[in-house]
């Protein structure tokens, strides 16, 4: 892919979060890893007026030199019906599916904004949310209270992708995720860091190859020797020492989405669990 390849504008549509929008759309886009796109997510898009606002921002994206792509999943009628007016391609989520849902079920869908992700289920939704903020409490290495709590813990040297996956984990899956950052004096042995060594059987650690590390991380620190080639490849190295030592299963972020990431430690934390316990799970806590 050139750097002057022509971006395709996108745009996430919703009458509530959006959250829905972006995950479906996204789950096409990244069947094109050869095109760039510009990403905007809409959300909230409540009223009539609002919407033809928002058709003014589609029409306008039509008349430029790259045709854009919408995708929406907003719910009620009149939005909709607002929404279609535009030029601009549109992909109607709920249009394609809600009346083969309807035919299946044999009743009318109510049609309804702000009945996604979970907000109808308020213990889900609840559950979601208690997941967010004991991740973020755990973000980083900040905090080790309550660390015996988490579902999953993700370790790896700084700027491997640890903090997006937990959030990730934790908003669309309702785990409860503690990330601890490898430090120098934590990679001098091969031994777990002594805060999460009695959790072996949750940890899961991240690596990514060194030109990539390097590079994420002079974006941060440019020049730095935290940021050199040299030290990312120290501190790569030792990582993968120190989970070969303990059987810890391995994700590598180079070329993998937040999603397929997600999706993999889930996967593998199963199989272990399910190897070590047949008749229970990973978590007390049912992904979403």
């Amino acid at each position: 892919m050139s750097d002057d390849a022509a971006v395709t504008p996108v745009f996430f549509l919703s009458d509530s979060t959006g959250i829905s929008a972006e995950t479906m759309g996204n789950a096409m886009l990244i069947q094109f890893p050869d095109l760039r796109f510009e990403r905007q997510l809409i959300p909230f898009i409540t009223t009539v007026e609002e919407a033809e606002r928002v058709v003014a921002i589609l029409d306008e994206a039509a008349d430029g030199p790259t045709t854009p792509i919408a995708f929406t999943t907003a719910a009620t009628d009149e939005i909709r019906e607002v929404l279609h007016r535009t030029r601009c391609p549109m992909i109607d989520f709920f249009e394609l599916h809600s009346s083969r849902v309807e035919a299946i079920l044999g009743k009318p869908a109510a049609r309804i904004a702000a009945r996604l992700h979970g907000v109808g289920d308020v213990q889900r939704y609840n559950a979601r949310m208690a997941a967010v903020e004991y991740t973020i409490e755990h973000d980083d290495g900040q905090s080790v209270r309550n660390i015996s709590k988490a579902d999953i813990v993700l370790i790896a040297p700084s700027r491997c992708g640890k903090t997006p996956t937990s959030m990730y984990l934790a908003l669309q899956h309702g785990m409860f995720v503690a990330n601890y950052p490898l430090v120098e004096e934590d990679l001098e042995t091969t031994d777990l860091p002594a805060p999460i060594r009695h959790l072996g059987d949750r940890v899961v650690g991240m690596l990514s190859t060194p030109a990539r590390l390097s590079e994420v991380r002079n974006q941060r620190r440019p020049g730095s020797r935290y940021a050199s080639l040299e030290q990312a490849q120290y501190e790569l190295r030792r990582a993968e020492a120190m989970y070969r030592a303990h059987g810890v299963p391995v994700v590598n972020s180079t070329t993998r989405s937040v999603e397929e990431m997600a999706t993999t430690i889930l996967h593998t934390l199963r199989s272990r669990s399910r190897q070590s316990h047949p008749s229970q799970g990973t978590s007390n806590r049912s992904p979403s």
